[in-house]
């Protein structure tokens, strides 16, 4: 699969809410950062990774992503999206970088 076959699967997954489907695209234990300090997010890195989504998935039962703008370079993959139902009514912005491997999502940006 191409980087963006890869970011497009955790997508759906995501909209689904299918945890297992979505953990599935990631390497075990991801790094999470912040953008742009870089700094790792203990709170959804490696095994808090798996609870975060839990939590948000069981909490958000309309949570929806959409894709509004990528850039991909090489395994670089950047997406813009809109989420909706986020704990309730909420609609945020969100930007996500994304540095893929082979077969999985090696380390994730979110700009905060």
């Amino acid at each position: 699969m191409t980087p963006e076959e890869i970011v497009d699967g955790q997508l759906a997954a995501y909209n689904a809410r299918d945890l297992d489907a979505f953990l599935g695209y990631y390497v075990e234990d991801v790094p999470v950062h912040a953008f742009p300090s870089g700094e790792v997010l203990a709170d959804r890195s490696g095994p808090a990774f798996r609870e975060r989504y839990r939590a948000l998935f069981d909490a958000s039962p309309d949570l929806h992503a959409e894709l509004v703008s990528r850039v991909t370079h090489g395994r670089i993959v950047i997406d813009q999206e809109r989420v909706s139902g986020f704990q309730g009514d909420e609609v945020r912005p969100a930007v996500a970088l994304y540095e893929v491997g082979e077969t999985r999502i090696e380390r994730v940006w979110f700009a905060v």
